[in-house]
């Protein structure tokens, strides 16, 4: 995370780190870290052949769908980092995976909302995050924030349980991280009056707005194993959301196809990036893995060539 933070500041761009340990640019946006890179690039001498589209080898040559035409390219070194399958509509929708057949795992949604299939009383709350809540997934835990969505529940505190809930893990939240079960029980066993339940539990817990409608979707009747739900409130979800609605994807090109960074099959080609087939959340640490599996693939080539190359 140092190294990349110091290359966006050389590029001019700087960062802060967010409540969870994230990094971020100051601009909130990475359009401009990108035209800074693209501009060193540029001023390094890099040809860079926009609208091509590779379309896997043709012998010893590389393929490009291009504006003028089907092109080849045989190159000495090649690395590729043609990305995963989420973003279609930019161009990143892993077609290249079929030219890798029995080497690829296949594509499947990350770092993306669960589908809920709200009653209609939630529908007031429909964009409405769901703060200090705690997230537990198939032993995975997130304390960040979720908001609760038309279609379901999405935010950093959601797209970090991916990977389990990917396998129909039981999706839990705990209302009140930050009090035991015990004083969570203590505090509803108070006298309440002729309070209603939703006052008594503004009052002894702060319960109230989203969480208390998560509480009335997921925890009525109200019973003796109240606070148990309050601590660990199980969320019937559908699944994930589409993979196009996803902000990146697991799968890819598998690790037994590599040696190292290179293709077994194709020596002096290396791979790099969300093609390969891992799985990370999402936050900075998904473009620290890029960069750093970049770096490590152009060292691996650098490496080849000086070795075998002519």
């Amino acid at each position: 995370p140092e190294a990349v933070t110091g290359w966006a500041q050389d590029l001019g761009q700087d960062t802060f780190v967010g409540s969870t340990g994230r990094v971020f640019p100051t601009a909130m946006k990475a359009s401009p870290l990108l035209r800074a890179w693209l501009a060193k690039l540029s001023a390094q001498g890099v040809t860079l052949q926009r609208r091509w589209r590779w379309t896997g080898f043709d012998g010893a040559a590389s393929a490009f769908a291009t504006p003028d035409g089907i092109q080849h390219v045989t190159a000495d070194v090649t690395v590729l980092a043609t990305g995963g399958g989420s973003w279609r509509r930019l161009g990143s929708d892993g077609a290249w995976a079929a030219q890798f057949a029995d080497e690829v795992t296949p594509f499947a949604p990350s770092n993306v909302g669960v589908l809920v299939d709200w009653s209609p009383y939630m529908a007031a709350h429909f964009g409405t995050p769901l703060k200090g809540c705690k997230v537990q997934a198939g032993g995975c835990v997130s304390r960040g924030e979720c908001v609760i969505s038309s279609r379901g529940l999405e935010g950093g505190g959601i797209y970090s349980m991916s990977a389990p809930l990917r396998q129909g893990a039981a999706l839990l939240i705990d209302v009140k991280p930050d009090l035991t079960l015990a004083e969570v029980r203590a505090r509803l066993s108070r006298p309440r009056g002729k309070a209603s339940m939703a006052q008594h539990l503004r009052k002894s817990l702060r319960i109230e707005g989203a969480k208390a409608a998560l509480l009335n979707e997921y925890a009525r009747p109200f019973g003796d194993d109240l606070a148990s739900k309050i601590k660990a409130l199980p969320v019937a979800y559908a699944g994930l959301r589409p993979i196009d609605e996803a902000i990146s994807t697991a799968g890819g090109l598998t690790w037994d196809a590599l040696d190292g960074w290179m293709l077994r099959r194709r020596p002096g080609v290396f791979a790099a990036g969300e093609m390969l087939d891992w799985d990370a959340p999402t936050g900075g640490y998904l473009i620290t893995g890029c960069l750093a599996s970049g770096k490590a693939a152009a060292e691996a080539a650098l490496a080849w060539w000086a070795r075998e190359g002519a």
